[in-house]
C-alpha cells in the first residue's frame, strides 16, 4: 500500500479528487491510500458473487441494487472502497449524479481478501463497518479458503465462519444458496482441485 504525496485531504475534496491516473484510493484519516490492482482470482470471485447477489435480488423482486467498487464513508475524513455492496434504491437515488460514496450504511458489504489487505479487511474495515452500523459484512478469504459472515448485534459483529461444502447463511439474503467451494472454484481458472 502506497500513500500519495498529498498530505491531507477532506472527505469533500476526496469526492472530487482526480490525479489524472486510473488509480483507486481509499481515504484514511485524511490521507489517500492507493489500492493495488486486484488479481484475476479476486475479479472472478467478485464477479461470481455479484452475479449471484443480483440474481437473488431479481428472484425476490427486490428494489435493492448491488454495486462493485463503490465507496462507503466510515468517518469524518475516511472512506473505504468495497468489493461489493448492496443498497436500497433510495440510497442509490441520493447519489445518482454524485460520487458513488454512500454515507448511510449499505445492507451488505462483501470484501475479498488479498495478501496486502488482510489487516485492512479483518481489522480496520470490520471496526469501521460496525461503527457505521452495516448490518452484514462478508469477508471472503481465498488465502484461508473461508467466508466469514459478520452480523451486527448490539453494535458489535458476531462472526460465523463457513468453509468447504458449507452453505453460507445470510440474514440479508435468507434464501440465497451458495456453497463456499463454489466461490473459490469460481476464482480458479482451472476449475479443478485447489492445491
Amino acid at each position: 500500500m502506497v500513500t500519495t504525496p498529498v498530505t491531507s485531504i477532506t472527505f469533500e475534496e476526496y469526492l472530487t479528487y482526480d490525479d489524472g491516473s486510473d488509480f483507486h484510493y481509499e481515504l484514511v484519516d485524511g490521507k489517500l491510500e492507493l489500492m493495488n490492482p486486484p488479481t484475476i482470482e479476486h475479479f472472478l470471485i467478485v464477479d461470481f458473487l455479484d452475479t449471484a447477489l443480483k440474481a437473488e435480488i431479481k428472484r425476490c423482486n427486490s428494489t435493492w441494487l448491488c454495486f462493485r467498487e463503490s465507496g462507503v464513508r466510515t468517518g469524518r475524513n475516511k472512506s473505504r472502497l468495497t468489493d461489493l455492496c448492496v443498497v436500497t434504491l433510495e440510497q442509490a437515488r441520493e447519489l445518482l449524479n454524485a460520487s458513488a460514496v454512500f454515507e448511510s450504511p449499505p445492507l451488505l458489504i462483501v470484501e475479498v481478501v488479498s495478501p496486502e489487505s488482510v489487516k485492512r479487511d479483518y481489522r480496520y474495515k470490520r471496526s469501521e463497518y460496525a461503527a457505521l452500523e452495516v448490518p452484514e459484512y462478508w469477508i471472503v478469504d481465498p488465502l484461508a479458503i473461508k467466508v466469514s459472515v459478520l452480523l451486527l448485534e448490539d453494535g458489535l459483529y458476531e462472526e460465523t465462519v463457513f468453509t468447504a461444502n458449507q452453505e453460507i447463511v445470510s440474514r440479508t439474503f435468507p434464501e440465497l444458496r451458495i456453497v463456499v467451494d463454489q466461490i473459490f472454484t469460481a476464482g480458479n481458472l482451472n476449475q479443478g482441485r485447489r492445491d
